[in-house]
């Protein structure tokens, strides 16, 4: 087979690569063998991008969610002690909040924060510390209000009325209705991390992010920007302390760079190994870990310019791409296909295979009912790496080809990962079909985020500004159910109805393999995009 899809997944230049490697690990200061066999240790953790930047709830993607996982905590928690094929959906647990009760309205959110717990500045967490960070997010009237973590959260603050702290340990949340989303919400984006009130008194909202202090299991040394950030075990956490005594992150973009410093022991883990290096790196002793995080692959489609408006060329583009094709050949089975629009791990995912199949023929015929028999051209915009994001310019060629199978042309517009984000907060541009993301939630109120008609790009994460009334109604009702398991009919319902729209493509669901050195212990891969490293142990 000619093209991409039989290339070895290995980028040029590795040798020039290495060379910079090397000259960027003396550049933060090398782990020295000494500093490795300390009490403890020192994980060095390879990563598929550079992280944003370390205020939680301005940012969103799931590298950087790794790092501050590490480092802040929020009221609630996921359990995330387990591996996916244990636990497929991960229960929720006690964190800052020692406990909570939910009204009989399920209106009213009554927390009790857990007591003896500090900052790592020394400061205390308590109600008013919870209120504080709240109040960032969704008071206008607030000193600190923050217009872009409000952005970014706005959908779990929008029922939110009152907050009141009757006693310094508790917090009571009003909310103006039902809101069954909202627990599993707080264990979810960067709205999820209580900072400090101290340090965003002290270094405002623009310079908190220099200052990251919360409460976690480990605590912020330094970053360089491209090279490191460097973290230290909080010998005074309130749980039971990390086992690591250090754990820096480093930025390998380039995949044959991450794996490279692997084998070399420059790093101990790494994010993303390129799907043709599995099988040797277990052959040669490195342990890999995978599982079946709430991860999608996909693409949105452009509503309101060019082809795309039209539903049967919509329908077309979902059943021209190959998805177990590219999930054998192109990924060698790190990925499952994707065939609903919400990803594993959730309790209201929605199988289709026949809207999601791979049938060019029909494909085909769908085209020219809509009046492109002789096909068309336009855009597909992506990422060169990042978050979630596998290979992200490879897949784009893989479908690229698989379009073109049927008589679409399609030109990939690929831009730097943090930039992209950027880019595609804005929404589809005229003469984009396509637009491509990986995401996903354990919460099924992820499809309201993808789909809502409030939420259209620049204000929300519905960037083909898709609008349904009826989903609309149908995701209201769900999200307001007083209990689960009527909620999750009610979102099952939605998801059929968001799916026969096809404006959201699946593609894959990635298994986010990990591969580490024999050295390290203790790490799991739950159902989640990210991790807990406070009982993972590195080995001399």
């Amino acid at each position: 087979m000619n093209g991409p899809r039989s290339r070895t997944l290995m980028f040029g230049g590795q040798a020039a690569t290495l060379v910079a490697l090397g000259s960027m690990l003396v550049a933060c200061g090398s782990t020295t063998t000494a500093e490795k066999s300390s009490p403890g240790g020192t994980l060095i953790v390879g990563m598929e991008s550079e992280a944003d930047i370390l205020d939680p709830p301005r940012t969103g993607s799931w590298v950087t969610t790794r790092v501050f996982h590490q480092i802040f905590e929020g009221l609630v928690d996921e359990d995330l002690s387990k591996p996916s094929s244990e636990v497929p959906i991960p229960p929720l647990k006690p964190m800052l909040a020692e406990s909570w009760t939910v009204s009989p309205d399920a209106k009213t959110y009554t927390f009790k924060i857990r007591p003896g717990v500090k900052f790592h500045d020394g400061t205390e967490m308590n109600a008013a510390a919870a209120e504080f960070n709240i109040r960032r997010m969704w008071d206008k009237k607030f000193e600190f209000y923050d217009v872009k973590a409000a952005g970014n959260s706005g959908y779990v603050w929008q029922h939110l009325v009152s907050i009141e702290t009757p006693d310094p340990m508790t917090l009571v949340l009003k909310m103006k209705q039902p809101f069954s989303a909202f627990l599993r919400l707080l264990t979810q984006g960067g709205y999820k991390a209580i900072i400090s009130p101290a340090a965003i008194q002290k270094y405002g909202n623009d310079g908190v992010a220099d200052h990251p202090l919360g409460t976690g299991p480990f605590t912020y040394v330094n970053r360089q920007r491209g090279q490191h950030i460097t973290l230290v075990r909080n010998d005074g956490y309130w749980g039971t302390k990390a086992k690591l005594a250090k754990v820096i992150f480093r930025p390998l973009p380039d995949t044959s760079a991450r794996v490279a410093a692997l084998r070399a022991g420059e790093v101990d883990l790494i994010a993303v190994p390129s799907p043709d290096s599995i099988a040797s790196l277990k052959a040669a002793g490195f342990k890999v870990s995978e599982g079946a995080p709430p991860h999608l692959w996909f693409l949105n489609l452009n509503l309101h310019d060019g082809p795309t408006k039209n539903l049967k060329v919509r329908e077309a583009i979902n059943l021209a791409i190959n998805r177990q094709g590219m999930a054998s050949e192109l990924l060698k089975d790190t990925v499952t296909p994707a065939q609903s629009v919400l990803p594993p791990g959730n309790s209201a995912a929605v199988i289709d295979p026949d809207a999601y199949g791979y049938d060019p023929d029909k494909a085909k015929k769908l085209l020219a009912e809509a009046g492109y028999a002789d096909g068309f051209s336009t855009t597909i915009t992506t990422s060169v790496s990042g978050s979630g994001q596998i290979l992200p310019v490879q897949m784009a060629e893989y479908i690229q080809q698989d379009l073109a199978k049927v008589g679409i042309t399609a030109k990939i517009d690929a831009t730097e990962w943090i930039a992209y984000l950027t880019k595609w907060s804005k929404g589809l541009p005229p003469g984009t079909s396509m637009a491509q993301m990986s995401w996903g939630m354990s919460s099924p109120y992820w499809l309201y985020i993808l789909n809502s008609s409030t939420l259209q790009a620049p204000n929300g994460a519905n960037i083909s500004k898709y609008s349904n009334p009826k989903l609309d109604a149908l995701m209201q009702r769900a999200a307001t159910a007083k209990d689960d398991k009527t909620a999750d009919e009610l979102w099952k319902q939605a998801v059929k109805l968001a799916q026969a729209d096809r404006v959201v493509v699946p593609v894959v669901n990635d298994k986010s393999p990990y591969a580490m050195s024999s050295k390290v212990t203790g790490f799991v891969s739950p159902s989640e995009e990210w991790y807990d490293l406070a009982p993972v142990s590195i080995g001399s």
